[in-house]
């Protein structure tokens, strides 16, 4: 469990980052996601997971 709450914890502070270091970035990027199609928001997180999966299998393997 606190595996867990760190993972999300790291993810809270990488988006923070994002929103607190590149404010403009950030913003384009949510009218970016606005116009892109469920299909490839879907596969987009289907890759990003898979990639996630991965990583920690290779750093506690």
């Amino acid at each position: 469990m606190n595996d867990f709450l760190d993972a999300i914890g790291l993810v809270l502070v990488i988006e923070g980052l994002v929103y607190c270091g590149f404010p403009f970035f950030a913003r384009r990027l949510a009218e970016e996601v606005r116009g892109t199609s469920d299909t490839v928001l879907r596969a987009g997180g289907l890759i990003a997971m898979l990639a996630g999966v991965v990583l920690i299998w290779v750093i506690r393997g």
